[in-house]
Formats: structure tokens, C-alpha cells, sequence
């Protein structure tokens, strides 16, 4: 299991909502999470440049800026990483070639970690854990699951899908490192409160600002 000081908190935009509203919660909850996302499957370039901005004017730092899928947009922007799917580059090819890049990918099994791992990636995010209202329909892959992946490899493992503050110390007792959020911040009444309860049972009392990887 990895150490307290390595644990991480992500924050992922959910493709519907404006990417200014995304931006103006990520610039109040920023303090207590380690990355934000910019996960728009349906925008442009130009729209998710535009969505960086937006995460620059309210003080979310680039050292914390993740783009998904799109290596260019991520390198020219000099933000802090790429998050990677199946349909993407591989780890490897990424790494080759922009080295600066902290690359992520989403796996679905053991053998997608450890091939993952073996190609560069620096973390991975699995699920769903959980059931979640992202995924209606699907079997959640469950915390025996997510224990068999983090177990197979020695990069961080992000768990995702249905994690409420409540259920962080599962996922972190089976073996992740992390976990990444949608609707539990974006959706809550009061997102500020809502990040600050998923740091306090991710990093603890004596670590409220989230570190920033």
C-alpha cells in the first residue's frame, strides 16, 4: 500500500456540464485535490484550449491541469499530464515522445495494469467500484477487484465509479492510491464541502491540502 503522502485526489469534468461552471468548481475545490481533468470527448481543441483558460482564471495551477486523450493539447498548453484511454496512444509511444508529460490510463483488468505499467504509465485509474450513475446498467468491478489490480502493480492506482467520502477508506485499505470523482463533487449542493470531506478521509487530519503530484 502506498503512503499517506502519495495519495491522490482527482477531479474529473463529466463532458455535459460548461466547461466554465467546471472551472469555477474546480478553482473553489482546487486546494484539496492533487489534479483536475478536462474530459470532453465531444469538444474541439479549440473549446477544451478555451476550458484551460477558464482552470488558469480561477487559480487552478497547470501543475494540477490533466488533459484526457489529447497528448497535443496537453504538451502545447504545458499543463501537467495526459490521461490516456483504450482508444489513445499507448503509454509508450507518449512517453517517447513527450517526456515531460505525467501519463495516466484507465484500465479494466490485471492484465491491462500490468501491460500498462510495463509501456511507461505513471498511474492508472480503474473501476467502476462502485455502482454509479455514470455506469447505469454495469456490474461494478468491486473492491476484490481493484485489490487484484493495485496488488499487480507498483505504479499508483486510482480507484473511480461511486466513491463517496464514506467508502475512501475501503478503497484505500484494498489498495489504491487514490480515487478520481465526478459527480461527487460536481453534483454536490456544496462542492467546496464536498472536496474537503473527500480530502479529510483521503489524507487526514494532519494533511487537508492535497498534495500536488
Amino acid at each position: 500500500m502506498h503512503v499517506m503522502n502519495s495519495r491522490e485526489l482527482h477531479l474529473i469534468s463529466d463532458g455535459n456540464m460548461a466547461l466554465e461552471t467546471f472551472a469555477k468548481i474546480a478553482g473553489a475545490v482546487h486546494e484539496w485535490v492533487s489534479a483536475v481533468h478536462i474530459r470532453e470527448k465531444k469538444r474541439t481543441v479549440k473549446e477544451i484550449c478555451l476550458g484551460v483558460d477558464h482552470l488558469l482564471s480561477r487559480g487552478v495551477p497547470l501543475e494540477k491541469i490533466y488533459i484526457n486523450d489529447r497528448v497535443d493539447v496537453a504538451w502545447t498548453l504545458g499543463v501537467k499530464g495526459v490521461h490516456l484511454a483504450g482508444h489513445s496512444l499507448e503509454p509508450d509511444q507518449v512517453k517517447g515522445a513527450f517526456p515531460r508529460l505525467r501519463v495516466g490510463r484507465s484500465v479494466h483488468s490485471v492484465a491491462e495494469a500490468v501491460r500498462m505499467q510495463r509501456q511507461g504509465a505513471d498511474y492508472l485509474v480503474f473501476g467502476h467500484i462502485f455502482a454509479s450513475q455514470s455506469k447505469p446498467g454495469l456490474k461494478p468491478r468491486g473492491l476484490a477487484e481493484l485489490a487484484q489490480v493495485a496488488q499487480s502493480v507498483t505504479i499508483p492506482v486510482m480507484a473511480i465509479g461511486g466513491v463517496t467520502p464514506e467508502k475512501v477508506e475501503s478503497v484505500v485499505n484494498a489498495g489504491a492510491s487514490g480515487i478520481a470523482v465526478l459527480s461527487g463533487i460536481l453534483q454536490a449542493g456544496d462542492p467546496q464541502e464536498a472536496a474537503k470531506r473527500y480530502a479529510q478521509a483521503l489524507f487526514g487530519e494532519e494533511e487537508r491540502n492535497a498534495k500536488t503530484i
